[in-house]
């Protein structure tokens, strides 16, 4: 029902009559440039797959990665000496699969080519939302494919950056006896660093899903701070699934940031709220009559 609303929308807002066949028609085309984006920046990441995989893929694994000193510099001018100083970690993975390589430069070619050309999916998916909108609603969202293309990156670097070298070097600090070694398979480690940083930029697009729920009537400031441990809740369960790993502190490391662009959130839905003049009152009154 929903997307034959949508659909709706954009016969009365465009400008020529069009049938329901020829949205899907046109969607599928958008779906089509997307696929091609990808399939263009895939092929340039395989062009230099080897430098990528060396210069950046494992990176984070070795121990004169940038972060490493950073966090040192950081601790020593917050007046923790060496608390936020850890030790690089170096390490070596094992393929123990004939293609495992090869499959996984193909893993590699898809995922940056994704990633460079996200800009551009985001921008084809608002070509075809576009003529749905009203004149108001087009203003409202101005510059809406360039915060969604930062928020996403800024996601992508924080689990490239910070999650990602204190996963590995805690993993690979933590033993139960000298006697066992540590030997991780490339695939496995390549799996981890995709969901650090893919997840965590899809993760970090909360703002803008809130802002659009705001402008729609369906959440509001009130609404959002009433539930806010609710929401706490939902944020450690979301970072427990894109965390490929268990253990507290990745946990942690992941939860801060959702909880601050939740909190981001909640002030971004009530100046909604003002200039939209929805009355939280009565929306939190519906609401209760909803559940009764």
């Amino acid at each position: 029902m929903g997307f034959l609303n949508f659909i709706n929308r954009r016969k009365k807002q465009g400008t020529e009559e069009m049938s329901f066949i020829d949205h899907l028609e046109e969607l599928r085309w958008h779906l089509i440039r997307s696929v091609i984006a990808i399939g263009v920046g895939a092929i340039v990441v395989f062009m230099y797959v080897r430098e990528i995989v060396h210069q950046v893929i494992l990176a984070p694994a070795q121990d004169n990665f940038i972060t490493y000193h950073w966090f040192c510099q950081l601790g020593r001018k917050l007046g923790m000496g060496d608390g936020l100083c850890m030790q690089g970690v170096q390490v070596s993975f094992l393929s123990t699969q004939l293609t495992g390589q090869f499959i996984s430069s193909f893993t590699i070619a898809f995922v940056g080519g994704f990633i460079v050309a996200f800009p551009y999916i985001i921008w084809e998916f608002w070509r075809f939302v576009k003529p749905a909108l009203s004149e108001k609603e087009r203003k409202g969202t101005t510059g809406v494919i360039f915060w969604v293309s930062l928020l996403f990156f800024i996601g992508v670097f924080f689990g490239y950056f910070v999650l990602t070298p204190f996963m590995v070097n805690f993993y690979f600090s933590y033993s139960l006896s000298p006697l066992i070694e540590i030997k991780p398979t490339f695939g496995d480690y390549l799996e981890n660093l995709i969901y650090t940083t893919v997840g965590i930029g899809v993760l970090f697009q909360m703002p803008l899903l809130v802002m659009i729920l705001a402008k729609i009537g369906i959440v509001t400031g009130r609404f959002l701070r009433k539930y806010r441990r609710h929401a706490f809740v939902v944020i450690i369960i979301m970072a427990a699934i894109i965390t490929p790993t268990t253990d507290p502190f990745s946990l942690v490391i992941v939860t801060i940031p959702l909880y601050v662009l939740f909190e981001a959130s909640i002030i971004l839905a009530t100046r909604i709220n003002k200039k939209t003049g929805v009355a939280d009152e009565r929306m939190e009154l519906d609401g209760n009559v909803e559940m009764r």
